[in-house]
């Protein structure tokens, strides 16, 4: 019953969380989440909000995936591919274009 209790609590307050706040790793968003302990979906959520640059991030990001893809080899399965890049939002401001006239 000591064990139920804090996950009991982490659940009621994950709704209020998941509505606001900076981003959450899930399984809808993070490739090969089932393949990941909780100790390292943590990790790599918390390493993900921590990038300052697209370099250091798009880095961690394609070794993530590296590994992933490993492990589901490893574990016959195939992971779907990526939907969307979240390092994106540390690229540089694009200046106003330009028109070709």
């Amino acid at each position: 019953m000591k064990r139920l209790l804090p996950v009991v609590l982490l659940l009621a307050l994950a709704p209020a969380a998941a509505g606001s706040g900076p981003w959450r790793a899930s399984e809808t968003n993070t490739r090969g989440w089932q393949l990941m302990t909780p100790e390292e979906r943590i990790e790599h959520q918390a390493r993900i909000r921590g990038f300052r640059t697209y370099a250091e991030c798009r880095s961690y990001q394609l070794e993530h995936h590296r590994l992933m893809e490993e492990r589901a080899r490893q574990r016959g399965l195939e992971l779907p591919g990526g939907r969307r890049d979240i390092c994106e939002h540390l690229q540089p401001a694009a200046g106003p274009r330009q028109h070709a006239d």
